[in-house]
């Protein structure tokens, strides 16, 4: 009995010695976790932004704002937090960390810190203070950038001549933009490396490339009025556009005397680049942004399938004054008849009364569509500044079909669109329109089918040298298609005056708001814009 109650003073007075010269080892075996669980939970909320989570790992609770004031001072876009080896002993620990931060305009920054760790009711905590932050924070101390920006990058013509100088046309002020005075929500969606009252892009070309125009600055990165680091920033990068400044100036003088709103844009048919954009009106940009129904140059687009098909220019085919389909009763321009004639004269005289019944027997309204979707109908467009995506609706019925056929219906195009099917059909391929060369474009080039393109240029050429246009004063060589489209509603409608075409490798569309028939407005303003080239 005393021997086994001598045991039992000796085990218990081993326990007091061990507990007494270890020291911690008594935290050791009762605290729950370790030190480097919980300074792994807190830089994990630390990256994902979350101060709550972070406060609940702390030993003494307390606000956490410095990590917000850092994120929204420096527009922290994210944080990526990497802990060293965690360092223990008597009841603490001390956990290195390098933090790099993706700040918005300007790049990375990385620093190194340290957490501190303490056991606290039996559990490691992070023993937080404004260091833990960052080493020489403190509680009165808070983040700032100070930013140095380089001179503005320009914006060029296909010479390398600068276009944004505000000397310019008003076509290619309305392209270009301007710039204007940074607000407040200019400051929140580009960064706080922009500061409000700093000169930005607005609109065109500015407001698009305003990131790369402006470059990146130089930024001192500063806490409590301290320079911590000095990032290096970058020169804007110019922005050249496809403008042609002779084709700029041809459509500028074809259009000044026009009293009504009218717009020009050429395209070059071997690249799709845009080689002139004007309005002679300002505000709206009808010329890239309009919505207009393309009338009869829309019959270049139906010729397109109906070649396809199998017709061929010199097939005999009737105009008569009125023909019916889907229990539409279709008339020609001045009510106008031909009786029997080829197709390519039909084409050049512009018969409705052919287009439409011929599309509804040979074509149909899936047929169409994938023809008008080819030169770039329902297509995105990608230019660099607002323009308008033409748009094709199937035909719901042929009465639909039949009015389609001819460009009326609920078809709309721009200029822009209608230069381009122009370019589509010189070149042989449709290619998506381009103003700044280095912008990637959404859609594919397509080509037209195989056999249509020599026959659609013999018809383009009859349409000016014995058709619609042969009194515009054309000069040789030219091919296109007038179109009076028709808008509005009641029993007399207004019509806008169209013409489209090309001549060698400028590819144009000119319309006339209310202008009425487009070879009598329409076409002679292509004709003054072709001879100033």
């Amino acid at each position: 009995m005393v021997r086994g109650r001598t045991i039992a003073i000796v085990s218990g007075a081993t326990v007091l010695a061990v507990g007494a010269a270890a020291g911690g080892a008594y935290y050791v075996l009762h605290t729950r976790g370790t030190p480097a669980e919980t300074a792994q939970r807190f830089v994990a909320a630390w990256q994902a932004g979350d101060d709550a989570a972070m406060a609940a790992q702390l030993a003494t609770p307390q606000q956490l704002g410095g990590y917000a004031q850092q994120r929204d001072a420096l527009a922290v876009e994210s944080a990526s937090v990497k802990l060293g080896a965690v360092k223990e002993g008597d009841g603490r620990a001390s956990a290195p960390y390098t933090a790099t931060l993706i700040l918005k305009n300007i790049g990375e920054w990385s620093y190194e810190g340290q957490l501190d760790l303490v056991v606290a009711d039996r559990t490691w905590k992070v023993d937080w203070k404004p260091s833990a932050l960052h080493p020489s924070m403190t509680s009165e101390a808070s983040f700032a950038l100070k930013t140095r920006w380089p001179d503005r990058a320009e914006i060029t013509d296909a010479d390398g001549d600068r276009i944004d100088t505000g000397t310019v046309g008003g076509s290619v002020q309305q392209l270009v933009g301007f710039l204007d005075k940074a607000t407040k929500k200019d400051v929140a969606k580009l960064g706080p490396a922009y500061k409000v009252g700093q000169a930005v892009g607005r609109g065109g070309l500015q407001e698009t490339f305003q990131k790369r125009l402006a470059g990146t600055p130089s930024t001192e990165i500063q806490l409590g009025g301290k320079t911590l680091e000095t990032i290096e920033g970058s020169d804007g990068e110019p922005v050249r556009t496809t403008l042609d400044p002779r084709a700029q100036a041809a459509a500028v003088g074809a259009v000044k005397e026009i009293k009504k709103p009218t717009s020009v844009v050429a395209v070059k048919p071997s690249t799709g680049e845009i080689l002139a954009v004007v309005n002679n009106v300002g505000g709206f940009n009808r010329a890239l942004d309009g919505r207009y129904p393309p009338g009869s140059t829309f019959k270049a687009v139906t010729a397109i399938g109906l070649l396809k098909s199998g017709i061929s220019p010199q097939d005999t085919v009737t105009c008569p004054m009125y023909a019916t389909v889907g229990g539409m009763r279709i008339r020609n321009s001045d009510k106008e008849q031909f009786g029997s004639l080829s197709f390519l004269d039909s084409f050049a005289h512009s018969c409705n009364t052919t287009f439409a019944p011929l599309a509804q027997q040979k074509l149909g309204a899936d047929e169409l569509l994938q023809t008008a979707e080819d030169v770039g109908f329902n297509q995105p467009l990608n230019i660099g500044v607002p323009a308008a995506k033409p748009s094709f609706p199937k035909a719901e019925s042929d009465a639909e079909l039949a009015a389609e056929a001819f460009g009326q219906a609920r078809i709309t195009t721009s200029p822009l669109s209608m230069a381009s099917v122009a370019a589509a059909i010189a070149d042989g391929t449709w290619r998506p329109p381009t103003l700044v060369p280095t912008l990637k474009q959404k859609a594919a080039a397509r080509k037209l089918p195989g056999g249509v393109k020599d026959d659609l240029h013999a018809m383009m050429s009859a349409v000016v040298t014995k058709g619609t246009a042969k009194s515009a004063g054309l000069p040789s060589g030219t091919h296109g298609k007038t179109g009076t489209a028709e808008y509005g509603t009641g029993e007399k409608l207004d019509s806008h005056a169209w013409f489209m075409g090309f001549k060698e490798d400028v590819a144009f569309a000119v319309v006339v708001e209310g202008g009425g028939g487009g070879g009598a407005v329409a076409a002679p303003v292509a004709a003054t814009f072709l001879k100033g080239l």
